[in-house]
């Protein structure tokens, strides 16, 4: 082949090689969503969450996420944190309320949103971050792996951060409603048909452990979910008689089938709808 015939091959191929990401201006918003193809930050000005106030029945995992988050937002050491359980119970809602929190005492702790099935690209981001005077809460909702999922290798880049280690003005919150990030009949079918069934999911249920933090969230009971209905209510200045508001409520979860704080939300967007009040 001619020198020519390279040149241009070599110059096709430099053609489709992205360019070099530039630092994002990481003050034009307190949120961003991580894109690939191509890399980019894009800066979400208003944040879907709900205030920290107003989530009920998870006193102990919001004051210790709080407590974390702060410290980390204040310098200090804290830990990467896993929110498992109960779908429904408020782990991300929980994640974005404390970021308000936080933003709220004059700390300018950033939050990114990345998805499952960007994790491989983590290591281009975490570059970003690196060296940045601000710090980063990254943050992955609904996170689990199938069995032949790969992406959780690319997770560890973040959790423990390789041979150049995690940067130290990034910390990780992850939610999922598996404790293992995996099905539990994937972990037993693993163990039964392995050689020796205490490695065979070791490499993969071992990455639950990396996170230092974990809080488990339960179903509410009935009282629970009521006393959510009655502080969207009092937030939203919806005036409702109590025996109705109750009656209601207790028919809604019953149709639904279960109860939780979504299915508490749900039923008061019905509700403020019904009485021409915008939520």
């Amino acid at each position: 082949m001619s020198d020519a015939a390279l040149i241009r091959i070599a110059d096709a191929l430099e053609r489709l090689s992205p360019a070099p990401l530039e630092a994002p201006d990481f003050a034009a918003a307190e949120a961003f969503l991580w894109h690939t193809s191509p890399d980019h930050l894009e800066p979400i000005a208003n944040v879907s969450r709900v205030d920290l106030d107003l989530l009920v029945g998870i006193d102990r995992a919001r004051d210790t996420l709080f407590e974390n988050t702060l410290r980390f937002a204040r310098g200090m050491s804290a830990n990467n944190a896993l929110l498992w359980g109960a779908r429904g119970m408020g782990k991300s809602s929980l994640v974005k309320a404390v970021h308000a929190q936080i933003n709220a005492q004059g700390l300018p702790l950033k939050v990114v949103e990345l998805q499952r099935e960007d994790l491989p690209s983590v290591t281009r981001l975490l570059a970003l971050f690196r060296g940045a005077p601000y710090r980063f809460l990254l943050f992955c909702d609904d996170l689990s792996f199938s069995h032949d999922d790969q992406h959780y290798k690319s997770l560890k880049a973040v959790l423990d951060g390789g041979i150049a280690g995690r940067p130290d003005n990034v910390i990780f919150y992850a939610t999922s409603n598996r404790r293992h990030l995996m099905p539990r009949d994937m972990i037993e079918n693993e163990r039964s048909s392995a050689i020796n069934p205490g490695e065979a999911v070791e490499e993969k249920v071992s990455l639950s452990d990396r996170f230092g933090l974990w809080l488990g969230f339960h179903p509410c009971d009935q009282d629970q979910y009521l006393s959510m209905i009655e502080g969207y209510c009092a937030a939203h200045r919806v005036n409702v008689d109590p025996e109705v508001l109750r009656a209601e409520a207790i028919e809604w979860q019953a149709t639904r089938g279960s109860r939780s704080g979504r299915v508490a939300w749900q039923f008061f967007v019905d509700l403020a709808g019904r009485h021409g009040v915008v939520v």
